[in-house]
């Protein structure tokens, strides 16, 4: 069973080793594991940074993602970000990606400081492309 939550200070070492295999599989680039741990906790230290989605199957984290925060003038709220999704590949093309949106929709629908999510990825990346698509 897959369920998705809002990523808690224990789940930080996985989300940054995910957040390395992201940028070596993306990207061709090497992240410092440490540098990134450090990033990651800034993010759960202050949710004005943004926060983390993670998605377990039997218990396990098999999938994150970054929401980052960004305030719109022209509709005085807030706009969510999607960023730095990693799904380990043998949980890929099972509806993770899916389910984590889903879920960000339905916490938005609770708020009415929140406009609306955008979505990150580089144009180099045609795999997450067509995920999102």
């Amino acid at each position: 069973m897959t369920s998705i939550r809002k990523a808690i200070l224990k789940d930080a070492e996985k989300i940054a080793r995910y957040q390395v295999l992201m940028a070596d599989e993306t990207e061709g680039m090497l992240l410092d594991f440490e540098t990134v741990l450090k990033g990651v906790n800034a993010v759960m230290a202050d949710p004005s940074k943004g926060f983390y989605l993670v998605s377990e199957h039997d218990g396990k984290v098999v999938g994150s993602l970054l929401v980052t925060l960004e305030w719109s003038d022209w509709r005085a709220k807030i706009i969510y970000w999607i960023q730095s999704l990693y799904v380990e590949p043998q949980f890929r093309r099972q509806g993770i990606f899916k389910s984590m949106y889903i879920y960000l929709k339905n916490e938005i629908a609770k708020r009415d400081d929140v406009a609306g999510i955008r979505l990150y990825v580089d144009k180099s990346n045609l795999a997450a492309q067509k995920v999102y698509h």
